[in-house]
């Protein structure tokens, strides 16, 4: 990271020895004195607002004493008092970054780069932003230079093959995730994120085998077993999903997405009770999970339960308004209630919609994208 330590030759000027100084503040800076520096500037600015380096050396304290918010104050303060002073884009992007407003941080990284295209550190935190707000590909960009800079960084390798992954670039992921399981044959993690690269090519069941690879690298790992019961429910295996659903749940009982696809295949089996009772848990715990809702509807309309059956439906349309199976059961509903103007409304949005591309298991698997 580009520093700012302001050499007391360059601040200039002579100072009463009660009043605060700038070359007080850099030695206690310098020893290490963190909070006392801190105290120093601040007595120091409350004299000189005006003093862009003051607040710029400010900033770089407080990110030392890992205050990001207040650091990226400072820093904006500098800039906006002197904004071609040296280094502070950098670090402001850096403190925005570290304190995780990864939005904030692409302005000033932006520029850092543009002032110094060569700082692959600018561009490598540029790329790790654009991926923190799911821009990937910029993120692409930034990450492809910066990883081929640096082969030997697993970390932004495998941001650089998930961005490629997110952005539906599968041969630029299965070019990394290759090249990583290279390095590393037996890492779960990225036979389960090549797996997901070659579900997104249509290779499921390649994808599987990468999946049970990941299983037996790691059999305790939270979320393999889930994705590899997704894959099995997405080639009608329903057994050897429902296999792999319960060893999910067996690790992490907690995993709503399992429960659920665990209920829409006991509902296939006709185990009424036992699907209802999954599906509710499943949409207790998390209420994004469009076909829990799907399988209540069709659960409560086969109860006659209408008004549950209703409110399940809806709940579905409203997660993924384009798929027209909701439609068809709305409809269904609806005739079943007399209302059969809003039955053809229903079914009229049917034959308007066309069936969408089969989801794949990236966007299913819960905790696939990491924080950067």
């Amino acid at each position: 990271m580009a520093t700012l330590l302001l050499a007391p030759a360059l601040l200039g000027g002579s100072f009463p020895a009660q009043a605060p100084t700038p070359e007080a503040a850099v030695a206690l800076q310098q020893q290490g004195r963190l909070p006392e520096a801190e105290s120093a500037w601040k007595a120091w600015l409350k004299l000189h607002p005006k003093d862009a380096p003051a607040f710029a050396s400010l900033g770089i304290v407080l990110s030392r004493e890992e205050k990001y918010a207040e650091a990226a104050a400072a820093y904006r303060k500098a800039l906006a008092l002197d904004p071609k002073l040296p280094g502070v884009q950098l670090n402001l992007g850096l403190a925005d970054f570290k304190r995780g407003d990864f939005k904030a941080a692409i302005e000033p990284l932006k520029s850092a780069v543009a002032t110094d295209p060569q700082n692959l550190q600018a561009t490598a935190l540029l790329g790790l932003s654009y991926y923190g707000v799911g821009d990937f590909p910029q993120a692409i960009q930034c990450l492809e230079r910066s990883s081929h800079a640096d082969p030997s960084n697993r970390e932004l390798h495998r941001v650089l093959a998930q961005s490629c992954l997110y952005a539906k670039n599968y041969d630029c992921a299965l070019g990394e995730f290759t090249a990583i399981l290279k390095q590393d044959p037996d890492s779960s993690a990225a036979h389960m994120l090549m797996g997901e690269a070659l579900d997104g090519l249509g290779k499921t069941p390649e994808a599987i085998a990468e999946f049970e690879a990941a299983a037996k690298a790691d059999p305790k790992a939270t979320e393999v077993h889930f994705g590899l019961g997704f894959l099995y429910w997405k080639m009608r295996e329903y057994e050897d999903a429902a296999k792999a659903f319960e060893a999910e749940l067996a690790l992490d009982p907690g995993n709503a997405q399992a429960m659920a696809y665990l209920g829409d295949i006991e509902l296939k089996r006709e185990n009424t009770e036992k699907s209802l009772q999954l599906l509710k848990e499943a949409v207790r715990l998390r209420q994004d999970i469009r076909i829990a809702y799907l399988d209540l509807g069709v659960i409560y309309t086969s109860q006659k339960k209408n008004p549950e059956a209703l409110d399940a439906l809806r709940g579905a349309e409203k997660l993924d308004p384009e798929r027209p199976d909701v439609h068809y059961r709305l409809g269904r509903l609806y005739q079943l209630m007399g209302d059969s103007a809003e039955a053809q409304k229903e079914f009229a949005r049917v034959k308007e919609l066309h069936e969408k591309s089969e989801e794949d298991v990236a966007r299913k698997m819960s905790g696939a994208k990491p924080a950067p």
